[in-house]
């Protein structure tokens, strides 16, 4: 059995398909689970309920944490810390191996541009903090042998309806206004295909030698700054590739009235200098070749 906690979002879902290459034995955790293949089993599940956690890890062989909490730092250091306590000593007991689904808020800002897996953790960001302390956790367990476990870590991610390319360039497109970006349009800025995220963890889960590490997700490293990601899908939709610069104060006052802007505003300095994921590492073991921008982009474009 292969579980898959938060199993309805933006990478559980292409997980599930991905997995079904290994095992058509596949559980799926949500509040609300839906079958992604037929064989899904679905387990409804409450996952910040610790004994309904347990249960939903129990007789599985290896579990993926791909939950996505509401972006809220009160929930965040609420939730995270719990959940990751409770499904490291499930694995421990149910003697399941873990695969975490990471990003890269907890990483050095100074070594923005070029993250690889050796990059030095040392969180600027509130958020960050909550995420270097629970991969902290999860690498402490397996470092100490109780637990087999991976961290797979991922960049900013297209594929899904609710990224920020998406939100605030393919949508303002498609309503024909400018698209938006933060801080510098002039910075590069890497994106991890959805599609390469969920494989590339599908991988890592089902390959016995990828545990007990750090592995950054396979994507394409061609540099692209904002205004060549806006230019490019631009492109793609046949739109004039218009576009504002949302500097920093200006979210900062925004966050005064809107939440989703005070809770982001913390972490612009993902937008105003370069931001280079390095997945040579994963690309070299498993010689793979991520998903070019232009062919993903036209797939989630075409696809809303």
């Amino acid at each position: 059995m292969q579980t898959i906690l938060g199993s309805g979002g933006a990478i559980g879902t292409p997980l599930a398909k991905e997995l079904a290459a290994y095992t058509d034995s596949i559980r799926l955790v949500s509040r609300n689970p839906k079958k992604v293949n037929d064989t899904d089993e679905l387990f409804p599940a409450d996952i910040t309920d610790a004994g309904m956690v347990d249960k939903a890890i129990a007789g599985s062989e290896i579990v993926y944490v791909t939950v996505g909490f509401n972006y809220n730092i009160t929930v965040w250091r609420k939730c995270w810390p719990a959940l990751i306590s409770q499904v490291l000593e499930s694995c421990k007991k149910h003697k399941s191996k873990l695969v975490f689904f990471d990003n890269v808020y907890m990483y050095d800002r100074e070594f923005m541009g070029n993250l690889t897996e050796e990059t030095p953790v040392r969180p600027t960001s509130k958020k960050g903090e909550v995420r270097a302390a629970i991969a902290g956790m999860v690498l402490d367990e397996a470092r100490r042998g109780n637990v087999e476990a991976l961290i797979a870590r991922s960049a900013d991610f297209y594929g899904n309806r609710n990224s920020v390319l998406v939100e605030l360039v393919v949508k303002n497109f498609a309503r024909n206004k400018k698209a938006m970006w933060f801080a510098n349009a002039g910075k590069i800025h890497t994106y991890t295909s959805s599609e390469d995220a969920a494989r590339g963890t599908a991988i890592l889960g089902n390959t016995p030698d990828a545990y007990n590490q750090v592995w950054h997700l396979p994507t394409d490293r061609t540099p692209r700054t904002g205004k060549e990601w806006i230019e490019l899908i631009a492109g793609i939709m046949g739109k004039n590739p218009r576009y504002m610069v949302l500097p920093a104060w200006m979210i900062t006052s925004m966050g005064l009235f809107m939440p989703l802007f005070r809770e982001f505003s913390e972490m612009l300095y993902q937008y105003d200098r370069d931001y280079v994921f390095n997945s040579s590492k994963f690309e070299a073991r498993f010689g793979y070749v991520p998903v070019m921008p232009e062919e993903g982009l036209k797939k989630l474009i075409f696809s809303l």
